[in-house]
């Protein structure tokens, strides 16, 4: 994933623009950068933030940058932000999302002779940001060029793009499906994807942007350059588990929407046992959710040790992964001596880590671990954001256990059906994997309704297969789309 901020000002803005992007600093651990317009042009810093914070890499740079408007990002992708020279001047650009067809991008745009572009960058690849900036140069203006990226992208792109003349444009994908916030403090407008940042910089929220809206940001107001499409398919895993607890998308609080993911799971799943308990950090929220619907008691056997532990799909090789994130997790044997718990989760991947977990608390003598997970079961890997580092569909334990029944041409769409025999053969095939006592996954149905949005609103793509980008929409009460 990965997240960015955008801020123009009267006055001095790089501050705000320091700790509004550090607030994103949760959706990715790759690089970070900023890019300040100045008296004397573009001032730019990208540093790798594997192995330390955005804040303690970026803090010397503060000092040093000045100016009243710029863009930072935390990037899971390419070092960002890059400043681009073509024929419309020079311009600093940031961007996120996944471009699934950026291969055939790439050759469309050499094969046209157009990726003859002065670029700077920390490293000699090609990456998704200068495909996009290639793109954007194409065109006869930078918002035609904007428009034609969004009709080209193949997944998602949403983006930050400040001019040599101090103009600040802000894009959100075409389908939406991340999210792209306005705020306003004074004479000051930030652009931004985790609202949380707002509070404490002392902004307030305007405005969500709608699917594939283009901006431009002043700093007494926004004005709209391309209207809102008609669709949007905002994707649910934000609330499941990327966003920030404090954030809001689309007027749908993170935390409250996990409270009510764990009260559905209470209530369709219930349990015979001592505490409910979440696996850190958002399997807490669905677990207070559902101790507050069982009428059960809270308890934390699990704690995160979380200063010095980078996070845990940070490194590229997967047991290395798996090894910091059980490094992370401490556990507390008084509360899982001799007693049944139920634990809220997020979601099941490639379930390593959740079988691990279970054997740690048998180890410690817990009777029973019943498992709640907060969204389906994902069967499908995601094409358009890349909220996961998986490199095969296999990755997913859903999917090894289709291939291993049926082969590799299996019926996938079955397996969705909550009500259906080969769901709940799977289920209970990862139930016995995992070592658990019981295992259920949140319905779908309970899910849309936690979060609050009508389903055709939503990307459920990672847990149905339907890709709404190819669907009608009729009758859509959500106010984003326009029938």
């Amino acid at each position: 994933m990965g997240g960015f901020c955008g801020v123009i000002s009267k006055e001095d803005c790089v501050t705000d623009l320091f700790f509004g992007t550090d607030y994103h600093s949760h959706l990715g651990t790759h690089r970070g950068g900023m890019a300040i317009l100045g008296p004397g042009g573009f001032q730019r810093s990208i540093h790798n933030i594997q192995n330390a914070p955005f804040r303690s890499k970026f803090e010397h740079d503060v000092c040093r940058f000045s100016g009243p408007v710029g863009i930072g990002v935390i990037s899971d992708t390419d070092p960002q932000p890059l400043v681009m020279f073509t024929k419309f001047g020079s311009f600093a650009i940031v961007t996120v999302g996944h471009i699934e067809n950026v291969e055939e991008l790439k050759q469309e745009l050499f094969q046209n002779n157009s990726m003859q572009l002065q670029y700077s960058t920390t490293s000699g690849m090609v990456g998704p940001t200068e495909v996009i900036s290639a793109l954007i140069a194409t065109q006869p203006s930078l918002v035609e060029g904007v428009k034609y990226v969004q009709s080209k992208v193949r997944g998602s792109c949403s983006l930050l793009l400040l001019d040599d003349s101090g103009r600040l444009y802000a894009a959100r994908d075409r389908w939406g499906r991340t999210p792209v916030i306005l705020g306003k403090k004074g004479n000051a407008m930030m652009a931004l994807m985790e609202s949380c940042a707002f509070a404490n910089l002392g902004y307030d929220y305007v405005r969500d942007l709608g699917p594939g809206e283009v901006v431009e940001l002043t700093p007494e107001a926004d004005i709209t350059l391309v209207e809102p499409g008609p669709r949007m398919a905002i994707c649910a895993f934000l609330w499941v588990y990327y966003g920030y607890p404090a954030s809001s998308y689309e007027g749908r609080n993170v935390e409250m929407t996990r409270y009510r993911c764990g009260s559905a799971l209470a209530k369709r799943t219930p349990t015979e046992a001592d505490a409910a308990c979440g696996i850190p950090d958002s399997g807490t929220s669905h677990a207070l959710g559902y101790a507050h619907e069982a009428g059960m008691k809270f308890a934390r056997p699990f704690v995160k040790y979380t200063p010095t532990w980078a996070r845990s799909f940070m490194p590229q090789e997967q047991r290395e992964r798996e090894h910091v994130a059980s490094m992370k997790l401490l556990t507390i044997p008084g509360l899982i001596k001799n007693r049944r718990l139920v634990f809220c989760d997020d979601s099941i991947v490639r379930g390593t880590q959740l079988g691990k977990q279970a054997a740690k608390l048998y180890s410690e003598g817990c009777l029973e671990t019943h498992m709640r997970i907060a969204c389906p079961p994902l069967v499908y890997p995601c094409r358009f954001i890349n909220f996961s580092r998986s490199r095969s569909v296999y990755d997913l334990i859903t999917r090894r256990y289709i291939r291993g029944r049926e082969g590799e041409n299996a019926d996938v769409a079955k397996y969705t059906d909550p009500d259906g025999e080969p769901y709940k053969q799977m289920v209970e095939f990862i139930r016995e994997k995992l070592n658990l006592t019981t295992l259920a996954f949140q319905r779908l149905e309970d899910l849309v309704k936690a979060i609050g949005l009508p389903q055709d609103c939503l990307c459920t793509y990672c847990w149905t297969g339907r890709d709404v980008s190819l669907e009608g929409c009729e009758g859509c009460p959500c106010g984003k789309c326009k029938v």
